[in-house]
């Protein structure tokens, strides 16, 4: 299926943000194989263990993805899963928020994003994160910070309803990409690797191609 994102050659990234989502920590499904690439071929990576994952506060998230992310820059690529986009995005729009508070809209850029079943709405199968999610996310205005944007998704996710992330890559101007048979892209799931999103990366030494393949 043909990837859709904002902007067609991405560039070689100078550092990686890995950011995990509800109950899970840097060790857990793809994330220590994705560091592991990452580390043998020299890009710098951070995969922060987010604070108590399984009783997640959205202060905490926020302020842990303001220290992990920071501000970003063209060289900077951030891949999240699941609760981590939304966790993502927020403080993307606090940046966005932030600058035109300041009068500076536009200084700030992201050169990747990749988001792995990612939602922005409330899930009928986790009623207990209806008080980190709310009301949710306002996304609009982020695509013009961010050089390309990826949006994965499987065709049978049993935890987030595809047509929420279909949702949410229209809101980004993509289109989802579907990995079909892909869960919730965990490791019971048989995703304890993912070389898709290291291809979707783009520009990673020894990636693979990620334009057709996003299994795992």
């Amino acid at each position: 299926m043909e990837v859709h994102s904002t902007r067609s050659s991405p560039t070689v990234p100078r550092r990686v943000a890995v950011i995990h989502g509800y109950s899970a920590s840097p060790d857990d499904h793809w994330f220590r194989w994705l560091s592991d690439q990452l580390e043998s071929t020299g890009v710098p990576f951070e995969v922060p263990a987010l604070p108590d994952p399984r009783n997640p506060d959205p202060g905490a998230w926020k302020d842990a993805l303001r220290r992990t992310v920071g501000v970003p820059d063209a060289g900077t690529a951030v891949v999240a899963h699941s609760l981590g986009c939304l966790a993502t995005l927020r403080h993307l729009k606090t940046l966005e928020e932030t600058e035109e508070l300041k009068g500076r809209s536009g200084s700030w850029r992201l050169g990747s994003l990749i988001l792995v079943a990612g939602f922005i709405d409330r899930l009928p199968a986790l009623p207990e994160l209806d008080d980190f999610i709310g009301v949710g996310e306002d996304v609009t205005g982020l695509a013009d910070h961010i050089d390309r944007t990826v949006v994965l998704r499987s065709d049978d996710d049993p935890l987030v309803p595809p047509a929420l992330t279909d949702r949410l890559a229209v809101q980004l101007g993509v289109r989802a990409r579907v990995v079909p048979g892909g869960g919730h892209f965990l490791s019971s799931d048989g995703f304890r690797t993912f070389p898709g999103v290291l291809g979707v990366l783009g520009g990673v030494p020894g990636a693979p191609d990620g334009s057709d393949d996003a299994d795992g």
